[in-house]
């Protein structure tokens, strides 16, 4: 129970409160700064999850990272694996493969989106894949690979041993630690890898490498009396490659017997049906194929036992201790992860930008070529023009003659002779006079318009291609006539005719010359004829024709 003097100063507390939801003194953030800070919250929140859900829309960017979405029936989400990642992946993702996802959540600022980096993945449930798993043993053992007549049997005492494994795991060394415990012998090492892309390939190859060496033992590599598949423990998706058809029938066709050690004593794969023999573990076949040695080896071996514990003790605790001193720093990984994404999207649309600049230059420069007359054809007009326009001066030239003559007709006969003598002599003088003025207006006109007109036909001649041709240009076509504009084509022709200034050759095109070289000397500016001064005092103005 609180008293009314309590219940006024909760009341007078939260009145300030109430206040403050519409005061406008919050600071305003950047949108980046809000970005980042919920990237931070994210990725701390939510730092280490798994995520169950259905594949769709993988994609493998030319970097190598792949770009996917998870989804079940209502909801999706984005997902990225980096390229390291995925190369260690021992599942590859597919359209419509559920799986098992593990990585963390981050967000990218630049869509305004979340997604999911994916560091390891795994099948949803083992039941599709045991399913696979067993309908290729029964089509396998239909076709008699795993029947017991093929087996055969282990040499007593072998002089070589082929083993096909990993270099850099722990099964080499125990299998070497254990041979040479029991019985000292020489051994080839076929390294492979035992997981991942690429992994049944190279076992297979592995495999049929080793029985294409000489049998007689003449070549430089002697040929194994007996071979070792082995690979350690781990789960069904990880022992996969030892799963594949190909490596089941690479071990089925061997000449030399096969002993198969992959994974523990409860791990089975289709390679243990197809081998000669099956070993629980990679240390059991060591144990398998020779037979024991002196006891002195035994306590020689648990030396050897005691100081590989010590030293992997010493790495563990220097590992630990590396680990503790790694924490303290920011990977280098998430720091480039948002640049290495939006560098993937600017070449993407860089590359998609420069397409489509290129095609839309071209088409205007075929559309402006369509429409450019040639000069001929601009000087065949303006030689009808001029031929109108002379036309026009002569008849109009005419009919003032037949007007002053008519008119001097009428005056002369409304005129009497003898007092109009001598106004008929100046009438008459002056008609000559303004009949040869006419005439040599008419001339100066018809000169000034030619000069025009042969200024105009130069300007045109030298803007043509034949006066480039002259410079030393050439122009390419194909055999049908159509002009080449590019080395591709050009290339795709083969056969091309070179039009000259005075002629045409032909020449043959064999590829395209990356050697490096410099551009040709750039062509000089063609020189423009001076403009032609028109008389002072007519104010007309120079027109191009």
């Amino acid at each position: 129970m609180t008293s009314p003097a309590d219940d006024r100063g909760l009341f007078e507390a939260a009145a300030p409160s109430a206040n403050a939801e519409h005061s406008h003194n919050a600071p305003a953030r950047s949108v980046s700064e809000l970005s980042a800070a919920l990237k931070r919250t994210v990725e701390e929140t939510y730092s280490h999850v798994r995520v169950r859900g259905e594949i769709s829309q993988p994609k493998l960017a030319g970097s190598g990272h792949c770009y996917l979405r998870l989804k079940d029936d209502s909801a999706v989400i984005d997902a990225i694996i980096w390229r390291g990642s995925y190369s260690r992946l021992s599942v590859r993702p597919e359209e419509g493969l559920e799986v098992i996802a593990v990585g963390r959540l981050t967000t990218y600022p630049g869509r305004s989106s979340y997604q999911i980096v994916i560091e390891s993945m795994e099948l949803a449930g083992q039941g599709a894949l045991l399913k696979m798993l067993e309908e290729r043993r029964r089509r396998l053992a239909a076709e008699g690979l795993f029947a017991p007549e093929r087996k055969r049997p282990l040499p007593f005492l072998p002089r070589t041993i082929g083993v096909i494994t990993s270099p850099t795991g722990a099964v080499i060394r125990d299998i070497l630690h254990r041979l040479n415990d029991r019985f000292p012998v020489h051994v080839l090492v076929w390294p492979v890898l035992v997981q991942g892309e690429g992994a049944a390939q190279q076992v297979a190859r592995a495999v049929a490498g080793f029985n294409a060496l000489p049998a007689d033992g003449r070549g430089a590599v002697p040929r194994p009396d007996v071979l070792i598949v082995a690979r350690g423990g781990g789960s069904l998706e990880d022992l996969m490659a030892f799963n594949e058809e190909l490596v089941v029938r690479a071990v089925a066709a061997s000449d030399i017997p096969v002993i198969s050690a992959v994974g523990h004593e409860t791990d089975t794969t289709l390679c243990d049906f197809a081998a000669d023999l099956r070993a629980p573990t990679p240390t059991g076949a060591a144990e398998m194929v020779v037979p024991v040695r002196l006891d002195l080896l035994a306590q020689v071996h648990e030396g050897g036992q005691r100081l590989t514990g010590s030293l992997r003790r010493l790495i563990a605790e220097r590992a630990m201790r590396l680990e503790g001193l790694a924490r303290g720093l920011p990977p280098i990984e998430r720091l480039l992860e948002e640049q290495v994404q939006r560098l993937d999207e600017r070449s993407e649309r860089l590359t998609r930008a420069g397409r489509g600049y290129l095609d839309r230059r071209l088409a205007e420069v075929r559309h402006l070529g369509a429409a450019l007359r040639s000069p001929r054809e601009q000087i065949a007009a303006k030689q009808a023009q001029l031929g109108q326009t002379a036309a026009a001066l002569r008849s109009a030239s005419d009919y003032l003659m037949r007007d002053q003559a008519t008119r001097l007709g009428h005056l002369t006969t409304r005129l009497r002779p003898d007092g109009v003598l001598n106004g008929m002599a100046r009438a008459e003088r002056d008609l000559e006079g303004l009949g040869q003025r006419q005439h040599q207006a008419f001339e100066r006109r018809l000169a000034d318009l030619s000069q025009r007109l042969t200024a105009a036909s130069e300007r045109l001649q030298a803007s043509s291609h034949e006066a480039v041709l002259r410079r030393g240009y050439a122009l390419v076509r194909d055999e049908q006539g159509a002009v080449l504009s590019g080395q591709a084509a050009a290339v795709a022709a083969g056969a091309v005719r070179v039009q000259f200034h005075d002629g045409d050759v032909s020449a043959q095109v064999h590829g395209p010359l990356d050697d490096g070289s410099a551009p040709g000397p750039a062509e000089p500016p063609a020189r423009r004829p001076a403009a032609r001064k028109g008389k002072a005092g007519d104010g007309r103005q120079e027109s191009l024709f």
